[in-house]
């Protein structure tokens, strides 16, 4: 069928314009894709994009005008400095299918007119919205993905079926709805949710965007609980200038190195990672059979994609009976057998920069029973292998230090963390509320009462402060009857965090009277 379109469409397309925003890695501040947004719609007299294609829709000429679309992405899209080395999220509406000409094909096209590779292009498909023939979602997802193309859900987390599509779809990417990341570092609630959906996308091979990204607080936070991406106003609003798209963003790179404690996680982290180079999802079984029986001590292997990007892991266990088969080994070593079968071969495994810190490694470890081990990137390419026994030493090392750094009493943090956090919160130039509590007449409550009954004093107050001040502030303790607490401060959350303070010393008197001592 003809892919021409009404003058009318045609007259549209003229006046509507791509514009693009950045996708950041969090971890660097570098550049890792952009994202074309459709612009100028109110000009050809549509009140959104939404309310464009459904009448693109409703005269059957979906598939033509967006291929139009495409292609005047793809184009601008080459403008952009050093384009070969990031990827462009491309919307896709998913009604595609039902259109009368679609033919595959078309889109492999148009990227050689522009000379860009396919592992270029990421397809994102929205789940805002509810799809009315979930079949055809999935078949959205298959076409796309058995043309290589890398997948993505927008909106993940407020549509109607997210998990059901993260179980089928299998996705490469999902972005993290901005609803569950607005003032996320002041709502616990949608903290423990935006790291519940992120830990398990990270769980299952995929990477994870924090979408709509407005604020230095909203950022790290989502640092923090382990997105591999940024995308928002905070790093830069959509701009219709391909020349402003940048490599790498400065106000970005400032927080990034003030931040002395991602210096320090990957300094740890370099001293049990392997580094064993990975191998191309185009390599022939063969060579990879040849590798396990030259490496017997090797359990695994690092599949990447063309652009040194991880896939998954593929366990030496999971072709034995392959290998060990009278016919299996003919089979995996049979030229014809490449690409196809080893795609079926590779298992997801969680993926994390080598600038994450160590405890957000150790806690995705930790929730997966099954995991043989994290994968590292630099910059999102391989990077090496973190296997399972790494992490193990790694969280006994962790515990001795934080074992040999707290007070033997209280297991509160010792004065070795609290100098070391004073003197980060100095070189930071960030607000803090500190605060110092020291029990009066403490010594005269021992010589009367007693040591025991001192010490069981002092572990009353350990007690008050971990339950009544939220997970944000530092507890420490000076050792006897001093205490020590800080936490940042802005102007919104002063007054609350200073009023949870100033009830600490009556929790303590309320409960000494109640328990006499």
């Amino acid at each position: 069928m003809r892919l021409e379109l009404p003058k009318k469409w045609i007259h549209n397309l003229k006046t509507l314009d791509v514009a693009f925003q950045p996708i950041i890695n969090i971890h660097t501040g570098k550049i890792f894709a952009v994202e074309a947004l459709l612009r100028n719609y109110e000009k050809v007299g549509f009140n959104s994009i939404f309310d464009l294609f459904d009448a693109v829709y409703k005269d059957n000429l979906l598939y033509s005008f967006d291929l139009k679309l495409r292609k005047k992405a793809f184009k601008k899209f080459t403008t952009i400095n050093a384009h070969e080395n990031i990827k462009l999220f491309y919307n896709l509406d998913n009604r595609l299918l039902e259109m009368p000409n679609f033919k595959q094909g078309n889109t492999g096209k148009l990227l050689k007119q522009y000379g860009i590779g396919k592992n270029r292009i990421c397809f994102e498909i929205s789940e805002r919205h509810e799809i009315s023939n979930n079949s055809r979602m999935q078949e959205v997802l298959e076409h796309y993905k058995s043309e290589n193309f890398c997948i993505a859900i927008d909106d993940f987390g407020v549509g109607y079926s997210g998990y059901k599509l993260l179980y089928e779809s299998k996705p490469d990417i999902i972005k993290i709805d901005r609803f569950f990341l607005s003032d996320i570092q002041k709502d616990e609630k949608k903290k423990l949710m935006a790291r519940s959906i992120t830990h398990l996308a990270i769980q299952l091979g995929i990477k994870v965007i924090a979408e709509g990204i407005e604020s230095k607080e909203e950022f790290l936070t989502c640092r923090d609980i382990g997105c591999h991406f940024v995308q928002g106003y905070f790093i830069q609003i959509p701009t219709l200038l391909a020349s402003e798209i940048a490599q790498e963003y400065p106000h970005v790179l400032n927080i990034l190195n003030s931040e002395k404690r991602v210096t320090e996680s990957s300094y740890k982290i370099e001293t049990f990672l392997n580094k064993t180079p990975p191998f191309s999802i185009d390599t022939e079984i063969k060579n990879i059979v040849k590798h396990f029986q030259k490496n017997p001590q090797a359990e695994t292997v690092t599949i990447v994609n063309s652009n040194n990007e991880p896939m998954g892991i593929l366990q030496e266990n999971k072709i034995k009976e392959f290998i060990y088969s009278p016919y299996g080994r003919s089979l995996l070593t049979n030229k014809a057998v490449k690409r196809s079968k080893l795609v079926n071969l590779i298992e997801p495994c969680g993926t994390t920069e080598i600038n994450c810190n160590i405890s957000t490694i150790i806690e995705l470890f930790s929730n997966n029973s099954k995991s043989i081990g994290i994968i590292l990137t630099n910059n999102s390419k391989y990077y090496g292998f973190l296997s399972a026994r790494a992490i193990i030493t790694i969280m006994s090392e962790q515990n001795i230090i934080h074992a040999r750094e707290q007070n033997p009493l209280t297991k509160l943090p010792g004065n070795s963390m609290i100098e070391k956090l004073i003197s980060e919160i100095i070189e930071s130039k960030k607000t803090y509320i500190l605060c110092y509590f020291d029990l009066d007449n403490f010594k005269a409550f021992n010589d009367v009462y007693g040591f025991r009954n001192g010490d069981r004093a002092i572990m009353l107050f350990a007690d008050i402060l971990r339950k009544n001040l939220p997970t944000e502030f530092f507890k420490g303790h000076i050792g006897g009857d001093d205490f020590f607490v800080a936490v940042e401060s802005t102007k919104e959350n002063e007054e609350k965090y200073t009023e949870a303070l100033s009830k600490i010393v009556k929790k303590l008197q309320n409960r000494r009277a109640a328990t006499s001592l």
